[in-house]
């Protein structure tokens, strides 16, 4: 065991998951022991050990990172080491997923089965069901698939398929309060870049019925109802709306500054 590396006990991960300081959780078991396991911790990335150097400056944008392995031995506590190595504060999970995390009571979800992790919840989007597709895709998992069915058939599709449900009742990534499910998947994944938070107002203004909450709330509405009247495949539609929240996230990171208007004067 390498005690050079610190290690953040299982206990203590669940205590700080939900505060504003918790660590973005990832699962770093070795391939086969991933492949052969039923499920994974609640809110947790996956990654591959093997190519941590790679993936390492695609990670979002975290305070801190907890990765973990079978046991909380050499697996994670390599993966922390070279995450260290490049400037970020990574800790291992001690005993890993199954004497810790497991033991200590941890919530657990269910795995991809494949490459990507796979994602469902009720037919017909409008806000939520296209833009949290895209913050998956762009921050948290660009192999990502997502399934749209009946609104009756989400929690039977997601035993089915081992897909993850959002936006329906009774699931991680749901309302909360004032919050809709694209906060859930901010908080869990522990996204803190300035633009994307920015983004998250403008969604939940547009989404829960209030587009006072920001002065491009209505706009989304607007565009989100044509954007589902216009298409009548849902996945045709998703694709475009891909387009559209990026170009509303680059005009939230770089496009604030700039003012449009027509002057006749200058066309003379």
């Amino acid at each position: 065991m390498d005690t050079s590396i610190p290690g953040i006990s299982p206990q203590q991960l669940i205590k700080i998951r939900s505060s504003a300081n918790a660590p973005l959780l990832i699962d770093v078991r070795r391939e086969a022991a991933f492949k052969s396991a039923p499920d994974m911790a609640a809110g947790a990335l996956r990654r591959d050990p093997a190519t941590v150097e790679q993936w390492a400056g695609e990670l979002p944008d975290a305070s801190a990172i907890a990765v973990y392995c079978v046991h909380g031995h050499e697996v994670s506590q390599n993966v922390a080491k070279a995450l260290r190595n490049r400037g970020l504060t990574a800790d291992f999970v001690e005993d890993g997923i199954e004497e810790g995390l497991r033991a200590a009571g941890s919530a657990m979800m269910a795995k991809p089965l494949d490459a990507g992790t796979r994602w469902v919840t009720r037919e017909r989007p409008k806000v939520d069901r296209i833009a949290c597709p895209w913050l998956i895709s762009r921050f948290i998992d660009r192999n990502a698939e997502f399934l749209y069915v009946p609104t009756a058939e989400v929690k039977a599709r997601a035993a089915s398929d081992n897909a993850i449900a959002y936006d329906v009742a009774d699931c991680a990534f749901t309302h909360d309060g004032p919050n809709c499910s694209f906060d859930a998947f901010i908080k869990t994944y522990r996204l803190t870049d300035p633009a994307l938070l920015q983004l998250a107002n403008i969604v939940r203004g547009a989404d829960t019925g209030h587009p006072e909450i920001t002065p491009q709330s209505a706009g989304l509405i607007a565009l989100s109802l044509g954007l589902s009247r216009l298409i009548a495949d849902d996945h045709q539609q998703l694709q475009q709306g891909m387009v559209l929240y990026d170009a509303l996230y680059l005009w939230c990171k770089e496009g604030q500054d700039e003012q449009h208007s027509w002057n006749p004067e200058i066309y003379r």
